[in-house]
């Protein structure tokens, strides 16, 4: 039981310190992409960023509506060819339609979902170690107990007071280590969820800001 329990802090704290600095490191990325494209005038689709582009949930996307927003617009400009604005000699100019940026937005919803899902990777761990660890501590103690009544039943002699004494001190250690493990991963597990879930809605944010400036770029106007 003393084994399992230091397993199980030696792995809280290895998730717990690689998961706090990888949020962290998206987080900083992702911010400064934003900035840069809060900054950005011009061709919307022409935006270069030379930095780390690993683990970049904001470049992602980014990537994301420029790949779709390009396929769609060529996919519209090649059936513009055959309309009557071809036959009379103008260059056709591609739109997207109304059902062309709902296929832009499912596409980004579906890359937040995914980049959500690999931070929220192995939390789970933490989540059973909460109640797990003052379990197994509390299983040791009950464990103990039981092993030292059952020594002082079968010793005789002046010793017994100490035996006890010495058992239930023992006994006792596995419920403090297994809150010790606990508390740690219920702090962690906590704190990574609010994280992520802050950096989730600043994904869908900047999902929606991006998806409104092509939006303004490249929907046609309803001439009524």
């Amino acid at each position: 039981i003393f084994l399992g329990l230091l397993l199980l802090s030696l792995v809280t704290w290895v998730i717990l310190i690689h998961k706090t600095w990888i949020t962290y490191d998206v987080k900083k990325k992702s911010v400064g992409f934003r900035e840069m494209v809060d900054q950005y005038q011009g061709n919307f689709l022409s935006i270069k960023y030379s930095e780390d582009k690993k683990e970049n949930h904001f470049f992602n996307l980014y990537q994301v509506l420029t790949k779709q927003t390009v396929d769609l617009l060529n996919k519209n400009r090649k059936f513009a060819l055959s309309t009557k604005e071809e036959d009379i000699g103008e260059t056709p100019r591609s739109y997207l339609s109304p059902s062309d940026i709902d296929i832009v937005e499912s596409h980004l919803a579906t890359t937040i979902a995914s980049q959500t899902k690999v931070l929220e990777k192995n939390l789970y761990i933490l989540a059973t170690v909460v109640p797990l660890a003052p379990f197994l501590g509390l299983l040791g103690t009950v464990w103990g107990i039981l092993t030292s009544f059952g020594q002082l039943q079968a010793q005789a002699g002046g010793n017994t007071n100490q035996l006890v004494l010495g058992g239930l001190s023992l006994a006792l250690a596995t419920t403090v280590i297994g809150l010790v493990d606990a508390i740690p991963a219920l702090i962690g597990y906590n704190y990574l969820k609010n994280t992520i879930r802050e950096h989730q809605i600043e994904m869908e944010c900047f999902s929606n800001q991006i998806l409104a400036s092509v939006e303004m770029q490249y929907r046609k106007v309803d001439v009524l």
